[in-house]
Order: C-alpha cells, then sequence, then structure tokens
C-alpha cells in the first residue's frame, strides 16, 4: 500500500521516496482502541482470549461436533434475539442483562451458558439457529472447510499444480489480491529438490567427482530422483 501512495505521489511530480514501514506498525493499527483506552482512562488491556474486551457477548464457542462458532451478540436486540432462541427467555427479559453495560459484569456466566447451548448441538445447527435469529456468526475454519468453500473455489484460491516427485497434483494458495486483467495463476511449483545440486556444487564450487558421489552418498546433498542417470554416469566415469 505505501508502494502505491508513493507511486501516486510520483505521478503528481512530487518524486520518488523512501517507503518505510515495520511489521509491528502494520499490527499496532489493528488494536483499536487500546492506546485511547490507555491514555484517555489508564485502562491496560490484557490479553481476553477470544472475547471483545468491554463488548458482551462476543466469543467463539464450542460445537457437539468438535468445531466452533464465533456468535456476535453484542447489541441490545442482537442478545436478546439470541437468548430468545436458546429458549432463555428469563434471561432476555430481566432488567439483569437489559444493557452491555449490565452484561460485562456477568460476562462469564453469559459466555457459559452459550456455551452449554452450543455443546449440544453440532455447528450446523447452531448456526441454523443462530441465523435464523438474524444474530452475527460464523464457522471457525479448518483447512477441510477452507477447501471445501464455495466462496474459495469461485475465488479461484484453491490452485493445483503438478508436483513430479509426488506423480500427483498438489493443492496450494492462490493468489491474491486479483487484477482485472492479470489475475495471475501459479504454473510451476518450483524445481524438485536437489535441482541444481550439480550446477551449485560441481560448475560453482568446483567440487571433484569423488567428493560429489561421496556427499550424495552420505546424504548431506539431495540428488533429483529423476536425474540419477546423469549420478550414474559421473560413478561409472570414476
Amino acid at each position: 500500500f505505501g508502494t502505491v501512495m508513493a507511486l501516486f505521489a510520483k505521478e503528481k511530480g512530487r518524486g520518488g521516496q523512501t517507503v518505510d514501514s515495520a511489521i509491528y506498525e502494520s499490527v499496532f493499527q489493528l488494536m483499536e482502541g487500546v492506546l485511547c483506552d490507555y491514555d484517555g482512562a489508564g485502562l491496560i488491556r490484557e490479553p481476553s482470549g477470544s472475547t471483545v474486551t468491554g463488548i458482551v457477548p462476543t466469543n467463539t464457542y464450542p460445537t457437539k461436533d468438535g468445531k466452533a462458532v464465533v456468535i456476535g451478540s453484542n447489541s441490545d436486540a442482537l442478545f436478546k434475539r439470541l437468548m430468545n432462541i436458546m429458549g432463555r427467555d428469563d434471561i432476555a427479559n430481566s432488567d439483569l442483562y437489559d444493557s452491555n453495560q449490565k452484561r460485562v459484569k456477568y460476562q462469564e456466566f453469559l459466555d457459559d451458558t452459550i456455551s452449554e447451548w452450543c455443546l449440544q448441538r453440532t455447528a450446523s445447527e447452531v448456526m441454523q439457529k443462530v441465523d435464523k435469529a438474524a444474530v452475527p456468526n460464523g464457522l471457525i475454519y479448518s483447512i477441510e472447510d477452507i477447501v471445501k468453500d464455495p466462496q474459495y473455489l469461485a475465488r479461484e484460491m484453491i490452485e493445483e499444480v503438478e508436483v513430479p516427485a509426488l506423480n500427483r497434483t498438489l493443492k496450494i494458495p492462490g493468489i491474491s489480491p486479483k487484477l482485472g486483467s492479470t489475475p495471475g495463476k501459479t504454473t510451476w511449483a518450483g524445481p524438485e529438490l536437489g535441482f541444481h545440486s550439480r550446477q551449485v556444487f560441481k560448475d560453482i564450487m568446483k567440487m571433484s567427482d569423488k567428493q560429489l558421489l561421496k556427499h550424495v552418498d552420505d546424504g548431506d546433498i539431495l540428488w533429483p530422483q529423476d536425474d540419477m542417470d546423469q549420478l550414474d554416469e559421473i560413478r561409472h566415469n570414476l
């Protein structure tokens, strides 16, 4: 993004410039209001797991089939709809939980209540119920879920490349971001391990055939399986 901004500035006649960034700065931008909380109220946020500090209930809940679902029912209306669909009208209609400020005091109880309800159902059942209540939710994906997801497939984020060493294709992540005219595609998985061994050790390092064979036989140097004839020729010529 910094590079794009610099290019735009150059187009406006401001010349080239250094783009300076650090990984921690990118993460810092994602930390929401922790700095404002600290400077304005002296509040030091500590790690809080999968919850959202000060917003209740929003968490990740385990399900009966070993999966997990994120549920965000942090507004008063969303919270009431979630409790109703869970069959907990007693909580939905209680004055103890009718505002977020009040619910924060009972975060552990509310999270335990939702967790218990989710653990009695599969992830699919939980999401169907919560969807019916129009409460935001989503599955925590495993890699298997990703591979089967229609959106990933439609976006061509699951590519397949030929891997001769495995004698099969292998799924790899697609290219992102995608450009409208030149979206890009992976056409080569890269060389087999040891593909450049001859070039590096013989042509560049000038290693003798005897030394090369010893290191290959000892397992110090990898040699590509589809080029073993060349190695046999070196061995034959000694």
